[in-house]
């Protein structure tokens, strides 16, 4: 075997191979031989076919199978030779042979590039900082009363958070619109299921009373036919209710899965799985920094063969994540190229992530893996059935230790950058700022 290297930029590289078609003969005869032991053919026995007419039959497929196995040899040991790190898959081109003794082809690949980690303690990361007290418990309970509202009709005119039943009909240019009439709807004022304007013309109304008004939907409305478009809606109120929040007494604790009706007990489990919560929240910004951190300092050239791999996962997640939510996907175009720059970040934080590891030794110990499992087994009615769980299976405690790899590479970059704490408000650590 023969080879010759180039390489036509970073990244892709070509080499030029030849083998000697005496080699791929031989292994012809072999494949040949061999099958020859087990072929079925009608008038002969199995094992008894003359090689003749096996030759005759298989011949192509067999040259096929060794010219393939020939040069997937041929490339593999160039590559062990020059010690190259192939990215993705080769595309193998057959030349026109200088003689007929030889099968000369080239393959165009990809290697992995060189990571050189960037200086890090120029980077500033924000750690923030948040003890949940009291008052953070007391809006959390605020927030559980309010998904557990119930409703209760209200001799007045209709105000902000109340349930309305409805009549209404919409006409555009004097005639009824598609999918603008309805009886007997309920939506809640203010919750965002209607249009402003809409919910802004019923404010105000009784049962029984009836309005007149005109309004625009927006340019960029959902509904194509509407966008845009003036209206007039008739509507007649049937129904006013007024919210009730419940008590925070032993049913609504015990309806929380408080057995006993203990609104201490509530309280403690709610500042539990609060703190919890606060937690992963400020990790995960605190993550976010740090990626950005090590992008920012070790620019790369990543091979388009694990963009392109990337971004084909990328799409196929997102057609499962649609299937799950009850969507057909199978008319649905989800493109890989949507989502060709989060593949980017994603493979240059992979190969970065990977060269911090391997330098700075922060692979995950047993003893970190067995801490974050039972970490998260904390919230289960049986947390050793969780543990159980996820020491079951391989795959399960690769998961787990992928996790514990990635906070060590937080924690690392943290400890190398400029870190800092800022004290952070409840409501905008955990999204409720609006």
């Amino acid at each position: 075997m023969q080879t010759n290297q180039e390489n036509p930029s970073s990244l892709e590289r070509r080499i030029d191979m030849s083998v000697a078609m005496a080699e791929i003969n031989k292994e012809v005869d072999a494949r040949l031989k061999k099958l020859a032991r087990t072929v079925k053919m009608p008038g002969f026995r199995p094992g008894k076919v003359p090689m003749k007419i096996v030759a005759q039959t298989y011949e192509p497929q067999a040259r096929s199978e060794a010219i393939g196995a020939a040069v997937e040899k041929a490339f593999g040991n160039a590559v062990r030779e020059q010690n190259l790190r192939v990215a993705g898959y080769p595309q193998i081109q057959p030349k026109e042979a200088s003689n007929a003794e030889v099968l000369e082809f080239s393959a165009v690949f990809e290697v992995y590039p060189e990571v050189v980690l960037g200086d890090l303690s120029g980077q500033s990361i924000e750690r923030p900082a948040l003890e949940v007290g009291d008052a953070e418990v007391d809006k959390t309970i605020d927030v559980l009363r309010k998904q557990r509202t119930s409703f209760e009709t209200a001799d007045r005119a209709a105000e902000d958070g109340d349930r309305v039943v409805i009549d209404f009909a919409g006409k555009k240019d004097g005639e009824l619109f598609d999918g603008g009439k309805a009886d007997d709807f309920p939506f809640v004022i203010g919750a965002g299921s209607m249009l402003k304007d809409f919910e802004t013309a019923v404010t105000g109304l009784k049962a029984g009373e009836s309005k007149t008004f005109d309004m625009s939907f927006p340019e960029d409305y959902h509904a194509k036919h509407l966008a845009g478009q003036a209206v007039q809606f008739d509507v007649t109120v049937k129904k006013v209710e007024a919210p009730v929040l419940p008590e925070v007494d032993a049913d609504f604790a015990k309806a929380l899965g408080v057995a006993d009706g203990d609104v201490a007990k509530l309280r403690d489990e709610v500042r539990t799985n609060l703190t919890r919560e606060v937690k992963r929240r400020i990790q995960a910004k605190v993550k976010e920094q740090v990626m950005n951190a090590l992008l920012e300092v070790t620019p790369i050239e990543v091979p388009k063969a694990l963009i392109d791999a990337e971004s084909r996962q990328l799409a196929e997640n997102a057609k499962r994540d649609l299937e799950a939510r009850g969507m057909q996907t199978k008319d649905i175009p989800v493109e890989p190229a949507w989502f060709a720059e989060q593949a980017v970040r994603r493979v240059k934080l992979g190969l970065i992530m990977a060269e911090l590891v391997k330098a700075k030794e922060l692979h995950a110990k047993p003893e970190q893996v067995r801490a974050l499992i039972e970490e998260m087994a904390e919230s289960y009615e049986d947390p050793s059935e969780l543990v159980r769980w996820y020491y079951a299976q391989p795959d399960r405690l690769a998961q787990a230790e992928a996790v514990v790899i990635e906070d060590n590479v937080v924690a690392w970059v943290a400890s190398q950058a400029q870190s800092t704490e800022k004290p952070v408000a409840f409501d905008e650590l955990m999204g409720n700022a609006a």
